[in-house]
């Protein structure tokens, strides 16, 4: 208070009062200044509260803006015959809000990367969200109003999912299909059935997989970590490429893995080696064949962005993030040991009791969501 009793700012209980010597202009296109005759200066942000601010709306019936021979802006009211200095929209200013984009860190959760978007108009389908980040990117959907399918290969623990959403919010449009990526026939058949909904899909995430897997053969004689986490979802987008063009515009986000740069696809010639994709038993490890499919997940988001992104399709892939705790090891015992050790250190899908509250609001403010639109969201996790 003593700088501001210094600086002669002290004389009013108003914020917005100019100080003596100030006096309040505009530009022409409307945007407010402010003079200090003392000083023989002006300056954009308001000498006391530091706000800058603008004029809304165009001049009032019967006035016109003109400029004087020393070029200064002054108003011309025709209707009561009279001139002024003072730009008459100054009476109903706005403040220029100046809003910092979102900076995400390892503390954001996935409600934050949505907040306050409207997606009532969007249909998501999430491959594997019956339980961590598949089921948190699938909620998060959900409760800003997108219809979201959880395509999932266990019916009884996707339908669970489907109730844990439903009870947070008993609007959500929400339901579970049937999905088993290690079985190409059961990809076929979940397409036909959602084409013949004549339903539209604006956003695929290619979410599902396994990890640390015993070597073992699909139904199609296929290595099972290899068709889990990159054919079965490329046979996916190929059968439902149509209806994201028609959806334009949509997008398919891949969820790869940092460890993609931990292998390699090529033989010593520099050609892709196919045998390297579904090995023999004794020429398996499971994290090499992990780390072969996530590399596949890449180069299969690159070229389908390629050819898709002209029809309105863009097409990501992505790393959920090294600290991120899901279930995705628990075929082995030794990766569930070393998980078990970081548990304290990683971030969890599990909402802890310090964010119940923050869900309560987001119960309490869903309704709101339908009433904005917004542009496409990026998906950001997993």
């Amino acid at each position: 208070m003593a700088a501001l009793k210094y600086a002669g700012m002290d004389d009013t209980d108003s914020e917005d009062e100019l100080p003596p010597g100030w006096e309040e202009r505009s530009t022409k296109d409307g945007w407010v200044y402010y003079a200090n005759h003392e000083e023989m200066k002006t300056q954009w942000e308001h000498p006391k509260t530091g706000k800058k601010k603008r004029c809304a709306g165009a001049l009032p019936y019967g006035w016109e803006q003109e400029t004087d021979d020393k070029g200064q802006i002054f108003y011309v009211d025709h209707i009561n015959k009279r001139t002024t200095y003072f730009d008459p929209r100054q009476a109903f200013t706005i403040e220029d809000l100046q809003v910092k984009p979102k900076r995400y860190d390892g503390n954001s959760t996935a409600l934050e990367i949505l907040h306050a978007r409207d997606l009532s108009d969007r249909v998501v389908l999430v491959t594997g969200a019956n339980s961590g980040i598949g089921f948190e990117t699938a909620r998060t959907f959900a409760l800003h109003g997108a219809h979201v399918i959880l395509a999932c290969r266990n019916q009884s623990r996707a339908s669970k999912a489907v109730s844990l959403i439903t009870e947070e919010w008993r609007k959500a449009r929400v339901e579970a299909m049937t999905l088993d990526l290690a079985s190409l026939r059961s990809v076929r058949e979940f397409a036909e059935i959602f084409k013949a909904r004549k339903l539209p899909l604006h956003i695929l995430v290619c979410n599902a997989a396994v990890c640390t897997q015993p070597w073992d053969l699909t139904e199609d004689g296929l290595e099972t970590t290899f068709q889990i986490c990159h054919l079965g979802h490329f046979h996916l987008v190929q059968l439902l490429q149509d209806v994201l063009r028609h959806s334009a515009p949509a997008r398919v986000v891949v969820v790869s893995s940092e460890s993609h740069r931990f292998t390699d696809l090529v033989d010593s010639c520099g050609k892709v080696e196919l045998n390297l994709l579904s090995p023999p038993q004794k020429e398996y490890w499971s994290m090499l064949a992990y780390n072969r499919a996530k590399l596949c997940n890449i180069l299969f988001s690159s070229e389908l962005h390629r050819r898709m992104s002209p029809h309105g399709v863009t097409c990501n892939a992505l790393h959920p993030g090294n600290m991120m705790y899901t279930s995705i090891h628990r075929s082995w015992w030794l990766m569930t040991l070393l998980f078990t050790f970081a548990r304290p250190f990683t971030k969890s899908m599990h909402v802890s009791s310090s964010l119940e509250e923050k869900r309560e609001e987001v119960r309490d403010d869903r309704e709101r969501y339908q009433l904005h639109t917004s542009a496409d969201p990026c998906v950001s996790h997993r």
